[in-house]
């Protein structure tokens, strides 16, 4: 018998078929491309972030700066010494040593914290920040002739924030304030959120030296976790923050009177949600 051969009709409805499911497949491979490309270019996962990861996260950065600082401090005669030339305290140097600061505080060696995670995304940026001003003011750290040079841990500090701040644009950002009295640098005078933490939180007789403010806030219009970490006088910042109260310090300010213990700065981290 011939072969019975399908209607026309049958024909039409298979190849409308045919076009559906190319079509449903397109569909797929372009929500599935656009996707992609959304992780690419954020590179770490698109996952809700608790209140408790956003700490975690402000904590690893201050814990850093903090380091940074310390190991400015720890070498501030050889920075302010005029005899020496290269003084080999570069970018490799101070990142080894915070490094190894950071790892006493926190178990973690922080270049080992993967970038593909929002905190390691923020602490390699962290990492850049440090070697760029450490690069930028070789010519400074090593200039002989010169005894003081101003590169301070205060002003390693503020520069480390603003190369962060950079690089971290529209995801966080990190600054180093203080109560309105004790501000020397305008850039970096409290907003007006942290201002009201830091006089009715972190200067209350109550609150419990070294505990950290947080709070979820808007800021620049945008909704935010924003953290405050109170940082207490030591005895080697009094050298320039101690007494006589009005004595002109190394820097060229008035020294402000105060003892050790005393609040004397916050580091504030902002992440965006």
């Amino acid at each position: 018998m011939p072969m019975r051969l399908p209607s026309l009709r049958v024909r039409h409805l298979r190849a409308a078929k045919g076009r559906l499911g190319v079509a449903v497949a397109g569909t797929m491979s372009a929500v599935v491309g656009v996707t992609l490309a959304v992780a690419v270019t954020t590179n770490f996962p698109a996952v809700s972030r608790t209140a408790d990861d956003d700490t975690q996260i402000a904590k690893s950065l201050a814990t850093l700066l903090r380091a940074g600082r310390t190991v400015i401090s720890r070498n501030q005669d050889r920075i302010n010494d005029p005899n020496a030339g290269n003084k080999g305290i570069d970018a490799k140097m101070v990142l080894a040593e915070a490094s190894k600061l950071y790892q006493q505080t926190t178990e973690i060696d922080p270049s080992a914290i993967q970038p593909i995670s929002l905190q390691g995304k923020l602490i390699h940026m962290q990492m850049d920040a440090i070697a760029e001003v450490m690069d930028v003011h070789q010519e400074t750290i090593n200039r002989q002739g010169v005894g003081f040079k101003g590169f301070i841990p205060a002003v390693f500090g503020r520069l480390v924030n603003e190369a962060f701040g950079r690089r971290a644009a529209g995801i966080a950002e990190m600054k180093v304030t203080a109560p309105p009295r004790l501000i020397r640098n305008p850039k970096v005078r409290p907003d007006e959120w942290e201002l009201e933490a830091i006089q009715t939180r972190l200067m209350a007789s109550s609150w419990p030296k070294d505990q950290p403010y947080t709070a979820t806030a808007a800021k620049n219009g945008v909704e935010a976790q924003r953290t405050l970490f109170p940082e207490y006088y030591g005895r080697s910042c009094l050298s320039c923050h101690g007494s006589p109260a009005g004595e002109i310090d190394i820097t060229g300010f008035p020294k402000e009177g105060a003892s050790e213990g005393d609040l004397g700065g916050i580091i504030s981290i902002t992440l965006y949600r």
